[in-house]
């Protein structure tokens, strides 16, 4: 087969159709990137996807999922190290003001239906304020510039799970599955019908992507967050009306979801997905058996155990690849990417013999 382009190689992987090598895509840390460009590895004006010539494009084209789209931030407290802050959506969270990573929950305004209904949900259900949670210039230039080059490109949208705990945090969400389930249900709902408002009016103004990448937390070590009956019922639908609106534009869906999350896998496929990403090792998903179970009907991106290349043991990386990649690669659909993301622990030359490796092995 001749050589295809990343948009030509990826639409391919998704559909499980023959390649000429396995798709390459990944995420890095900001922190990475700043070292390796302290280093001289990496231009100061280069992004590290096309630095690699990885295969995939994404942006983030919806800039104000809080509440209160005007709120911006109120700094409550500050360090050197911390600040704490107020987002729109009324949840107090402490950020670290010098390097990546996920905030402290302190509190939130949310934490029951009273206060989803006065705070939160007459803000997400109104339409004058739809095109003020849209970056529709972002979006276009990130476009413009994959097609040009022939990159396969994606929005990344938060997807209805990943809205709802930073309104009002993991413990008062789930809980409120088990106690309040129509609750929870009902910001699903809403949640729902916000993103296919605004995935409309994007692709109205910005026209289609080529597919619709999800983020979607749904586990941790070992457990998902919620019973496979619990997800069924009070997430599902909304997954499944999101999907249903991103196949009705004959676009596939790839939903990311750390932790694990196998036994949501048969629902996720009936709601629609399509690839699943990260496949996150050490909480205790496998590459080769998912790939097994399920790779008949739906293509994988990522399960490579990021600890490895942590550890900067190329030994290691290879025997990583080894055991994975011929079985993960086996009739198509599956992009090489780590299985969750690369930190400023990773060197530079460790990376590209990852990647090398990897393209080395997954050229078919």
């Amino acid at each position: 087969m001749t050589e295809l382009t990343g948009k030509e190689r990826i639409l391919r992987i998704l559909k499980r159709l023959p390649v000429d090598r396995i798709g390459t895509y990944e995420a890095f840390w900001a922190d990475t990137r700043r070292k390796w460009v302290a280093e001289g590895h990496v231009d100061e004006s280069e992004e590290l996807n096309d630095h690699f010539h990885l295969d995939m494009r994404q942006t983030g084209p919806f800039k104000h999922l809080e509440a209160d789209p005007d709120f911006g931030e109120q700094i409550v407290e500050e360090t050197e190290e911390t600040k704490l802050v107020r987002n729109g959506s009324g949840a107090l969270l402490r950020w670290w003001k010098h390097k990546s990573g996920t905030p402290e929950h302190v509190d939130f305004l949310v934490k029951d239906r009273a206060g989803w209904d006065q705070h939160a949900r007459p803000l997400l259900t109104d339409p004058n304020l739809y095109e003020r949670r849209v970056d529709f210039e972002v979006y276009r230039a990130k476009k413009e510039q994959a097609d040009r080059q022939g990159h396969f490109f994606c929005p990344a949208v938060i997807n209805v799970f990943e809205c709802i705990h930073p309104v009002c945090g993991h413990e008062h969400m789930l809980m409120g599955m088990a106690l309040d389930p129509d609750w929870v249900k009902d910001m699903c709902n809403v949640y729902a019908e916000l993103l296919i408002h605004l995935m409309e009016i994007l692709f109205a103004e910005g026209g289609l992507p080529d597919a619709v990448w999800f983020w979607e937390d749904l586990g941790f070590k070992q457990r998902p967050f919620m019973s496979p009956a619990m997800y069924k019922e009070v997430v599902w639908p909304a997954h499944k009306r999101t999907f249903d609106y991103v196949h009705s534009k004959g676009l596939p869906v790839i939903v990311h979801a750390c932790g694990f999350v196998e036994p949501l896998i048969p629902d996720l496929i009936a709601a629609g997905m399509d690839c699943l990403q990260a496949i996150e090792t050490k909480a205790g998903m496998d590459l080769v058996q998912l790939k097994s179970r399920y790779g008949d009907r739906i293509a994988f991106c990522g399960g490579m155990d990021a600890r490895t290349l942590v550890a900067n043991d190329r030994d290691a990386i290879a025997a990583e690849l080894d055991r994975k990649l011929p079985a993960a690669m086996a009739d198509s659909g599956y992009i090489l990417h780590s299985d969750h993301s690369i930190p400023d622990q990773v060197e530079y030359e460790t990376y590209k013999f990852f990647l090398d490796r990897g393209r080395e092995m997954g050229t078919y």
